[in-house]
């Protein structure tokens, strides 16, 4: 049976708070459930639970309340946020327009042990593994474990690249949680990329760590970094591998995909449409793993058949993995979806197609309609306790509101957007009610493109395509170019759309 074990360095965190504030938490006997306390200049501070917000002082915070905790931890980067050194707890600043702090948000780290024996063999295997799912899930946390039982237990060099110090914590000395393996601290994001690079190339690991692969330079350092034959355990935006197949900046990670265009013999032999979608090349990464939550994860473990099979409109069903009520890991092949339920909700059909969505942080005309378009059964509702799931953005997920902290205690899925866009809203309502998946709406798309051009060589002098993301549109303006016609680009994302036209009309777009 496996049990997982959490190390949270509570008294680390409770002694740099003053101590007016640090009686009243010491004295509860569910301290080991505290999330975060909150300090706010000229009112009184709280400590929030799963289940409770508790107020620890009647009395106003003063200026002295914030300067106290100040004194005792680290110090603060360009993100506002601080730490204590070798703990994993976070401090996050609030300031006036003069840059004083007149806020504070302590939020507790715990190093949770036993979180990867779902995928230990998968590890330990030696191959890449990119971990995927929704913010909050884990994926930090696992990714933790990961460095310490393959520093600790296989004994390997394993260097961590560590953006903000998520992983190991603040100061010099990393914390504990991450066993042997080195942390290389990475100043600001926009250096991760550089950092990687660094890490390979300075300190010979066979393993290197990294959370949170999310641009194209960063997904082209890990590309580098795999075909040195270093292993790569590292996660990436994004819940579904389908989800990173349309992705223009991270399907590089799984090979990328390119358009090309078959000959009328060889496409009438396929059954399928002159222009067809391809792998480009081997995936950055052998594994993929989509994370539901600690207990229960998706496998595909060969990356690339996997890939080709979703661009001939095939279907490979991953490895559903899960651990039973005596915590032993289960292993099942399924050819149908599954929605994964938050702890102690019974799932039903209205999650996978809801009916009564509460859009929070997510721009409610829009969806709406979204939903007109589709002619969706969705009515959206005023209170999150009355839908059947909630909507919003990345933006508002990261800052953890009293809305999405209630909804999570209460059982209520909540579903993460990217962006609150009219094209990231339909993609969403689209998977949701399984009317159509990215590489649906790619073929689509290039189907549209390849009738353009067929009208352009009957007489046609230009036709307009339907509005797409940057990523199609420049699949079609290959198509395009293949084609011997001319095309370009107009308008204002999302509504930007390619042109496709004679060649004595336009000169030659992008």
């Amino acid at each position: 049976m496996i049990e997982k074990q959490i190390t949270d360095d509570l008294e680390a965190l409770l002694q740099t708070l003053p101590p007016q504030l640090q009686r009243p938490l010491l004295q509860r006997a569910d301290d080991s459930e505290l999330l975060e306390v909150v300090l706010d200049l000229g009112r009184p501070a709280e400590a929030r639970f799963p289940r409770e917000e508790v107020v620890l002082d009647h009395k106003e915070v003063v200026q002295e309340d914030i300067d106290h905790i100040v004194g005792h931890i680290g110090a603060f980067g360009d993100d506002n946020r601080a730490g204590i050194e070798r703990t994993l707890h976070r401090i996050s600043a609030i300031r006036n327009r003069r840059g004083r702090i007149v806020g504070l948000t302590c939020r507790v780290g715990r190093a949770v042990f036993g979180t990867i024996a779902i995928i230990r063999d998968l590890v330990e295997s030696g191959k890449s593994i990119l971990l995927l799912g929704r913010p909050g899930v884990g994926k930090t946390t696992m990714l933790r474990e990961v460095a310490r039982v393959l520093a600790d237990d296989m004994k390997k060099r394993v260097v961590i690249v560590d953006t903000s110090n998520e992983i190991a914590g603040d100061g010099d000395i990393p914390h504990p949680a991450i066993g042997r393996a080195r942390r290389m601290q990475v100043p600001t994001p926009a250096m991760q990329h550089s950092v990687m690079i660094e890490a390979v190339e300075n300190h010979m690991p066979e393993v290197i760590i990294i959370d949170e692969i999310g641009t194209e330079l960063e997904a082209v350092a890990a590309r580098t970094i795999a075909e040195r034959g270093v292993q790569l355990v590292a996660t990436a935006h994004g819940n579904t591998l389908e989800n990173l197949i349309s992705n223009p900046t991270l399907s590089d990670l799984i090979g990328g995909i390119q358009s090309v265009t078959l000959g009328d013999e060889e496409a009438r032999r396929r059954g399928t449409q002159k222009s067809i979608l391809e792998r480009k090349a081997p995936p950055t990464f052998d594994i993929l793993v989509e994370i539901h939550s600690w207990e229960r994860v998706a496998v595909h473990p060969n990356v690339a058949a996997t890939v080709d099979a979703i661009l001939r409109r095939r279907s490979i069903p991953p490895e559903e993995r899960w651990l039973d009520d005596e915590g032993v890991v289960r292993k099942e092949f399924k050819d149908t979806p599954q929605t994964v339920k938050p702890a102690g909700l019974d799932i039903s059909t209205s999650v996978l197609s809801p009916s009564r969505i509460y859009p929070f942080g997510v721009n409610r005309s829009r969806l709406e309609d979204v939903v007109r378009k589709l002619k969706l059964p969705v009515s959206l509702v005023n209170s999150f306790r009355e839908a059947d799931v909630v909507l919003t953005s990345k933006t508002y997920y990261r800052k953890r509101p009293q809305t999405l902290r209630a909804a999570e205690t209460e059982g209520i899925p909540i579903f993460v957007l990217r962006r609150s866009s009219v094209s990231q809203i339909e993609q969403y309502m689209m998977t949701m009610y399984g009317l159509e998946k990215p590489v649906d709406s790619i073929n689509s798309a290039l189907r549209e493109a390849e009738n353009a051009v067929e009208k352009v060589f009957k007489g046609v002098e230009s036709v307009e395509l339907n509005p797409q993301s940057s990523f199609i549109r420049r699949l079609q303006h290959q198509i395009a170019e293949r084609s011997n016609v001319l095309s370009r680009s107009s308008g204002r994302d999302p509504l930007r759309r390619v042109h496709i036209m004679r060649p004595t009309d336009y000169p030659n777009g992008s």
